[in-house]
């Protein structure tokens, strides 16, 4: 299945020649290309000094005719017998998602979106890693590199690349402007799928650094959320004398008894504030009732063919993330009109799909799991400046309290009036605000 999975990737992934990093892509086929050592992925031949290679989406019609056959040829379980989604992701918004994924939605928009964008791909530690890189036309931009999580992809950060590289156009100042690096987590989108084990939260953050270093940035900063939120936790530990400083959305600030008090299901630790106790509740009811695609992630992810072999399965799998951005995604396709759109939650999934990563990302959570020190809302001993935005509909929202004990060096707390887990794809406003007040005092040191 493998093998069939690399030979489906090289027949839509393509890459056309650049004149420049800078240049902006668009549609057709240029040059030569050739499939990477990896079987992951096509690109172009030609690199510059730091083997860095541009990269362009062109996914096959016969590609799309497909997908469509099987999400019109889904077999249907019945419907849930509760009259809530506490059974799961309920079939009549599955059948919602189905019917406009198979007669409205439009992958060519996100296509060209993504190709109006300079994309990348370079070799780090034997694997290739596929990047969004917009510089700033503002001198003294501050380099920043995102990371997204599961189940999420580089659809995370679109909304927020043009207001963090061009301020003046969204409300901010030239002092405001970053140069943004969005890569793709091994096994994830675009990049490269790892053929051996070892790609932990560690490697993946030394592998940052290197990318970083090969873009030319001498100093940046790092933000994340989900597994981009262990991500730049542990940029802070390893501290890199390149980084100046992390900004998080789900930290990891909860106290080692509180965590073990949730990891046993037992009472809460007595003297909790009232913002401590929401966070409580909010982590009680995730241990109990949310964990389940976690555990099997992390381990029987091989386990998980249906999510290869069905659109629908995939899509539902990945709309199950947390109760509350269920809830969020169920309001898009009931015609919400804030937040998550449908072809905000219809791009993402069509992105694992046509790239056939759902396994390969689902591994990573196993990979992740065996070296890992601490769970993943744990103090981890971040050593390096830290800010910390605690979104309402998070899987838990931080408190302060927590957040000054976690980041011994807190640059910026806020809570957020609105806002989830996906706060850069959900509130792109708020999102990018929040950046810009975290790093404020760290520019000048950039």
């Amino acid at each position: 299945m493998e093998q069939l999975s690399n030979s489906s990737r090289r027949r839509f992934l393509r890459v056309t020649s650049m004149l420049g990093a800078g240049t902006a892509l668009s549609g057709g086929i240029i040059g030569r290309a050739f499939a990477d050592t990896q079987g992951t992925g096509i690109y172009n031949q030609q690199a510059d000094a730091t083997g860095i290679r541009p990269f362009h989406v062109d996914v096959p019609e016969e590609e799309l005719v497909e997908l469509r056959r099987r999400i019109q040829r889904t077999r249907w379980p019945e419907r849930e017998v509760v009259n809530d989604a506490s059974q799961g992701v309920q079939l009549n918004t599955m059948q919602k998602v189905a019917e406009y994924w198979a007669n409205g939605y439009d992958w060519r928009k996100v296509e060209a979106r993504l190709n109006s964008l300079p994309q990348f791909t370079t070799e780090i530690d034997g694997l290739n890693i596929h990047f969004i890189h917009v510089r700033s036309k503002h001198e003294n931009a501050l380099p920043l590199i995102v990371t997204h999580g599961w189940p999420g992809s580089i659809i995370e950060q679109l909304k927020i690349i043009d207001p963090l590289t061009n301020p003046t156009a969204h409300g901010g100042s030239p002092s405001d402007a970053f140069d943004v690096v969005i890569p793709s987590l091994p096994g994830y989108g675009f990049s490269a799928k790892p053929t051996t084990t070892g790609w932990d939260i560690a490697h993946i953050v030394r592998a940052w650094t290197i990318l970083m270093k090969h873009l030319g940035y001498n100093h940046f900063v790092a933000a994340g959320g989900d597994v981009g939120a262990q991500v730049v936790d542990e940029f802070g530990v390893q501290a890199p004398p390149e980084l100046l400083g992390i900004h998080s959305n789900m930290p990891g600030t909860v106290p080692a008894e509180v965590s073990r008090a949730l990891a046993n299901h037992e009472p809460a630790p007595v003297g909790l504030s009232a913002d401590e106790q929401h966070a409580w509740d909010q982590l009680d009811f995730f241990y109990k009732k949310g964990l389940g695609y976690a555990i099997e992630m992390s381990n029987r992810p091989q386990t998980l063919y249906g999510l290869f072999d069905s659109p629908v399965g995939l899509a539902s799998w990945m709309i199950d993330h947390d109760a509350r951005s269920q809830e969020l995604i169920t309001r898009a396709f009931n015609g919400g009109d804030e937040g998550l759109t449908r072809d905000d939650v219809l791009d993402n999934v069509t992105l694992y799909w046509l790239t056939n990563t759902a396994v390969s990302a689902a591994r990573s959570y196993w990979d992740y799991s065996v070296t890992a020190k601490k769970g993943f809302f744990d103090v981890k001993g971040v050593t390096v400046p830290a800010a910390v935005s605690a979104f309402p509909d998070e899987i838990y929202t931080a408190p302060r309290s927590w957040a000054e004990l976690a980041y011994p060096k807190l640059l910026h707390y806020n809570k957020l009036p609105k806002g989830g887990h996906f706060a850069a794809w959900e509130q792109p406003k708020f999102y990018t605000e929040e950046l810009r007040a975290s790093f404020k005092t760290l520019r000048n040191k950039a």
